[in-house]
């Protein structure tokens, strides 16, 4: 099962107390995936189709226990993709219509089908708990979520831009940065930083989901932490290695043009036990002098030999 399915199966069954919280979660619904149509005599029905069963359930229990009356359920198996199905709850009392349609604020005095799209005039959506309700429904119809796994995307799929701008100041209300991009025909509000989604989650009320996404990001974290330091260490191996390697090459040269007897006897002890420990650290190297020093008085004698090294190619060039 897809995450964004284990979000919807858990959001199915959370159904508002509240009658204005049920109001707003059937706005958002019905503005998102449901159809208005209206026959010749002015009759309004409302149509809304979805491709979960589990969520045509909770649309179907939502709009029973906000208006009673009768709703009919059509289901029809897609011709081409022969598993998926597709819920249509329709509502052709055209009385029972009207009431819902003037509930949620989506037909004016005059009876024409029309959003009001403002968050802080619109009553279906002033209170909090209304606006999370609303949320919970957009996502519902027409939203989705990616597998934490791989990367963290929230977003819900809306039709104009209007409707875009309306969720995602809705969803900013709770200090979330939810943005909107343009796809096709479409508009797409999103988020996609994995602690805000996890506050999306929350907002929605799908805490199972919630504590879910956040051991997925803790496990992450601490893969991404550990692949660090993994790397910060091989990296500090690497550039160990590589300065040994260049410290063992000067001390060679040395001994090859004119040996060590003129260096001093600090110089010649730190050559002769690098020779005889080529992997060890600076610090290790420091503990086996016969007076142990620091590794930064290992590292100043170390880049002296290097510097006599250094000179004795340059006056062999010269000649």
């Amino acid at each position: 099962m897809s995450f964004s399915r284990e979000i919807k199966e858990e959001l199915s069954k959370h159904i508002p107390t509240g009658r204005h919280c049920q109001i707003a979660e059937i706005a958002a619904i019905i503005s998102l995936c449901g159809k208005i149509s209206v026959n010749e005599k002015e009759q309004h029905f409302i149509k809304i189709v979805t491709e979960n069963l589990t969520v045509a359930r909770k649309y179907f229990m939502l709009i029973k226990e906000a208006f009673q009356g009768d709703i009919q359920i059509q289901v029809r198996r897609n011709r081409y993709l022969k598993r998926n199905r597709s819920y249509a709850l329709i509502i052709r009392d055209s009385q029972m219509s009207m009431r819902i349609l003037k509930a949620t604020k989506l037909i004016n005095q005059q009876g024409d089908i029309v959003e009001e799209m403002s968050i802080i005039s619109n009553r279906v959506v002033q209170n909090t708990c209304c606006k999370r309700a609303f949320i919970r429904g957009a996502f519902l119809a027409a939203g989705s979520m990616s597998d934490p796994e791989k990367t963290y995307h929230f977003e819900i799929i809306t039709t104009t831009e209007e409707k875009a701008a309306q969720l995602r100041d809705m969803i900013r209300f709770f200090d979330v940065d939810a943005k909107i991009v343009k796809r096709k025909k479409y508009f797409v509000v999103y988020v996609k930083d994995g602690s805000q989604i996890v506050d999306v989650l929350n907002i929605m009320e799908a805490h199972k989901a919630l504590m879910n996404l956040e051991n997925v990001r803790i496990l992450k974290e601490m893969r991404n932490s550990i692949n660090r330091q993994v790397n910060c260490e091989a990296a500090n191996i690497s550039k160990t290695v590589t300065a040994a390697s260049k410290q063992l090459e000067d001390i060679l040269y040395i001994q090859n043009t004119v040996g060590f007897g003129d260096l001093s006897p600090g110089l010649k002890e730190i050559a002769k036990l690098r020779m005889e420990q080529p992997d060890a650290s600076l610090k290790e190297l420091g503990s086996m002098l016969s007076t142990p020093i620091g590794k930064s008085g290992v590292n100043h004698r170390l880049r002296k030999l290097s510097i006599i090294a250094d000179s004795l190619r340059e006056h062999k060039e010269e000649k």
